[in-house]
């Protein structure tokens, strides 16, 4: 099974990777363990892709779609994969179309993990963590057994700048108007299925596992 995991931040995509992964035994392939891989081997489009890394600077799309070619390319390939982090632009999807058609695959499943924003402002937002030992809660799903108190030992808990409302804010809308046109083309390709990732964990991963389960 060829599939593209999706999910805004917040939405729990990595913890379903995990268990699709772990249940499918096909390879988790995200765009930073390609460029680390790609850089690690020594590879020239590994080494093209570092020195814009390494001057902080976006890796170029060529640059991006050749490694993952070379990825895709790849022996445990074979039976399936599954991505995430790429494609993030329709340019990219339809690059990937191209490599997929190259090699005889196609994609079977985008799975978007969906979840409103209200109850992704409220995930990513709700992180503490400990001042003196680095302990993290969830004011929400982990909450310390005395408000702003480590359980652990006895420090003082504090809210990442980061995880504040209005840059919450700001980091999702950002992810949703980029990934809206991406959403839409999938659509169009009949390839995308919204998961209600509002459920818990393993009912998330239910739902996933009954639609995958017909790739079988």
């Amino acid at each position: 099974m060829n599939l593209v995991l999706m999910g805004l931040p917040g939405a729990g995509k990595g913890t379903q990777a995990e268990k699709i992964v772990e249940e499918y035994k096909i390879p988790h392939i995200s765009t930073g363990d390609m460029f680390r891989a790609a850089m690690s081997d020594g590879t020239e489009l590994g080494l093209k892709a570092k020195s814009f890394m390494d001057k902080g600077e976006l890796v170029p799309d060529e640059v991006t779609i050749g490694i993952v070619r070379e990825r895709l390319a790849k022996q445990d390939c074979e039976k399936g994969f599954l991505l995430d982090g790429f494609p993030r632009t329709v340019a990219q999807a339809e690059a990937l179309e191209n490599i997929l058609a190259e090699i005889e695959k196609k994609i079977d499943y985008v799975i978007n993990i969906d979840v409103d924003q209200s109850v992704l402002m409220e995930r990513l937002t709700g992180r503490r963590i400990c001042k003196k030992c680095g302990s993290t809660y969830h004011l929400v799903f982990n909450p310390p057994s005395e408000e702003g108190i480590c359980d652990r030992c006895g420090g003082e808990l504090y809210q990442r700048p980061d995880d504040n409302k209005e840059t919450v804010k700001n980091r999702l809308d950002v992810n949703i108007k980029q990934t809206k046109p991406l959403l839409d083309f999938y659509e169009s390709k009949g390839y995308l299925k919204n998961i209600n990732g509002q459920q818990a964990i393993e009912q998330v991963f239910l739902d996933i596992d009954s639609l995958l389960k017909g790739l079988v």
